[in-house]
């Protein structure tokens, strides 16, 4: 039987903490191509380099486990991956593990999601694991005790065609944690701030400051209220942005 390929990406660049925690945990699953950004690509969501060129490096290469660094964004990753560094279509796909949330609105913003939902466009199954702090050294214990049992479910059962799974996780020891729960999206908003500075030649810019708001509190079932009381939230995510029961009343406009 041929062996296992899985790709791994991120958006927080090859030297992070999540990634390394990620590895560990898909080593057991098969050999392991990592192709990561050079540089943290927060919040660059579905971008692509379609101005300037990208190149990659290989950084480590041993039986099981080949890194390399790719100088573009987290869909740059999977894309290069796909087309110029794996010797065919991966296994499994797997993202992160980000430091910061990407729940409720925050996955429209996500490179950690865009990398995993790049892959589901291939029909490859994929998984997009975050925490809910962005501590560059947190503590990934409570991940790596769990989530092996959702990349074995994942990869017994697959996922449908085009669809990932965004899995936040909140910041808890494993004796706290109550485990995994099939969450939909909480519909929510970014509040924005901008903070002005000027600099020494009177020039004014802005720095951005946010913070989300939950707006439904009261479901038990969101993301964003399972994260608050330390479920990991798993949602299912298909980017396909047609409002299906809109159809209908548009063709009543008679346009």
């Amino acid at each position: 039987m041929q062996e296992r390929l899985i790709l791994i990406s991120n958006d927080d660049g090859i030297s992070a903490k999540g990634l390394d925690s990620l590895i560990r945990i898909a080593q057991p699953y098969g050999k392991i191509v990592v192709v990561a950004p050079s540089t943290t690509q927060s919040g660059k969501s579905h971008s692509v380099s379609l101005t300037t060129p990208i190149r990659y490096e290989i950084r480590h290469s041993s039986k099981n486990l080949e890194k390399y660094v790719l100088f573009g964004t987290p869909v740059d990753c999977v894309k290069g991956a796909l087309t110029k560094i794996l010797p065919r279509k991966p296994d499994l796909m797997l993202s992160g593990i980000n430091h910061g949330s990407n729940s409720a609105i925050s996955v429209v913003y996500s490179g950690t999601m865009g990398a995993a939902i790049e892959a589901s466009f291939y029909g490859i199954p994929s998984i997009g694991l975050s925490i809910v702090t962005h501590d560059l050294d947190a503590d990934f214990e409570t991940i790596e005790k769990t989530a092996p049992a959702l990349i074995e479910k994942v990869l017994k059962q697959g996922l449908p065609d085009q669809v990932s799974l965004n899995v936040n996780y909140p910041v808890t020891t494993p004796e706290e944690f109550k485990g995994f729960k099939i969450c939909s999206q909480t519909k929510s908003y970014w509040y924005e701030d901008f903070e002005e500075t000027v600099d020494i030649h009177g020039n004014k810019s802005y720095f951005q400051h946010g913070h989300l708001v939950n707006m439904e509190p009261e479901n038990p079932n969101c993301d964003e209220n399972a994260l608050a009381e330390n479920y990991a939230a798993i949602v299912p995510v298909r980017a396909d942005f047609t409002e299906y029961k809109m159809i209908d009343k548009l063709k009543k406009w008679n346009l």
